[in-house]
């Protein structure tokens, strides 16, 4: 399990407060929402992804959570990202949201983005700009 510090990109993201449920805390769906963020602000940052007019797009094929502490309203997380695997056309990226401790995690997860062509949806190579900014964030999962 990674620190804050291990993880090569990290975002602050406020938490909401229609992010907490009725129990206090925010809500496990809202997790994958912040994993969503944390991905996709990189790629536009940093990939040259353009949302609005790009040929090629990332769908998610995988998502995994581990809760291990609460976050709640109205806290701002650190979110993780790092890259374990870069394949032809897939990526398998690591996650970690933390909370006011950088040493421990409160949730870890991965997300794997298959790339497509927008229009046929079959399988195209990651590479050019993509490439190289996911190889910026490669590190070894073990």
């Amino acid at each position: 399990m990674l620190t804050q510090s291990q993880y090569p990109y990290t975002l602050l993201i406020p938490t909401r407060w229609m992010d907490n449920d009725v129990y206090g805390h925010v809500n496990n769906v809202v997790y994958y929402s912040y994993f969503d963020t944390v991905i996709n602000t990189y790629l536009i940052k940093n990939a040259g992804l353009d949302i609005h007019a790009q040929s090629r797009i990332g769908l998610c094929a995988e998502s995994h959570c581990s809760f291990r502490a609460a976050l709640v309203f109205p806290q701002t997380i650190t979110a993780g990202l790092c890259v374990e695997k870069l394949g032809t056309s897939s990526v398998r990226y690591g996650i970690g949201l933390f909370g006011a401790d950088p040493e421990s995690p409160a949730a870890t997860g991965w997300f794997v983005h298959v790339f497509v062509d927008g229009a046929t949806r079959r399988s195209v190579p990651i590479d050019g700009q993509l490439r190289d900014a996911l190889k910026t964030l490669l590190i070894d999962p073990n």
